[in-house]
């Protein structure tokens, strides 16, 4: 199955986003560095940018600054940008903490109880991942769809933490590079075993949410952190196969150095 498609360069294929030509401009480097068509630790041209996008500096230069409080840029000392790289330890610990953060918004849902209307979209979310598993090959639709539900579902646990604080910080963690819930799930796509692991990962969030609703709250953190480990798994899978060289911004990542398995 052919997922990965290296975005149009077209200036005219620009994403709608908002109405708002930062946030446009925002994506669409967004894609390019992730498609590795401005590599890991390349200077960022803004003129080349200006020229490939056609759009002026300013909003460009705001796109630039949102990109670096995203984590996929750098600011150079003498000015302007660069791309980042991350070493394989810079991802799982990411992923760890997002992991724990889960953990215990999970925790806390099932200590102090959650607002039905939630519970509600939560079980709604499964029953979906559920008619999607029912086939026993995935296709390209499907596969997108199971992205989409599985980042609504994560989102949804900081809904059921009742916690204002909870949310933000789910947020921040899942907004860094490679940390969020399908950020490396898409290693899986051509997989003999992408439905097999798709199903664990299911189960995984049904027991979570039993969890919560029989307020076992030591029982439902426990779990989330487990669930990491499956994103762990696709990270290793990532960096080590040359055959998932195309997926969206693996090329950033170095693998571990001697120094890093060490310690």
């Amino acid at each position: 199955m052919n997922r990965l498609k290296s975005p149009d360069n077209s200036k005219a294929e620009l994403p709608e986003a908002g109405g708002s030509q930062v946030v446009k401009v925002q994506i669409r480097l967004r894609q390019m560095i992730l498609a590795g068509e401005l590599s890991g630790g390349a200077r960022i041209a803004e003129l080349s940018i200006v020229e490939k996008l056609g759009v002026s500096r300013t909003p460009i230069r705001s796109a630039l600054m949102r990109l670096e409080q995203e984590g996929l840029l750098q600011a150079l000392p003498n000015g302007g940008y660069a791309v980042r790289t991350f070493s394989e330890r810079d991802v799982t610990d990411a992923i760890e903490l997002r992991g724990t953060i889960e953990g215990m918004a999970a925790r806390l849902a099932a200590e102090r109880g959650v607002a039905p209307v939630v519970l509600a979209e939560a079980h709604d979310c499964l029953h979906q991942i559920d008619a999607l598993l029912r086939d026993t090959v995935l296709s390209d639709e499907a596969f997108s769809r199971y992205v989409a539900l599985n980042e609504t579902f994560h989102a949804l646990l900081g809904e059921l933490s009742g916690s204002a604080f909870m949310r933000r910080e789910l947020a921040r963690v899942i907004s860094q590079p490679f940390a969020s819930p399908s950020g490396l799930v898409i290693v899986q796509a051509d997989s003999s075993q992408a439905r097999d692991m798709l199903i664990v990962a299911q189960a995984q969030h049904r027991q979570v949410l039993d969890a919560i609703e029989n307020r076992e709250g030591a029982r439902a953190e426990a779990i989330m952190r487990e669930h990491s480990r499956l994103a762990q798994r696709n990270l290793r899978e990532a960096v080590r196969n040359p055959a998932h060289g195309q997926m969206p911004g693996v090329r950033l990542i170095r693998q571990r150095s001697s120094y890093e398995r060490a310690g």
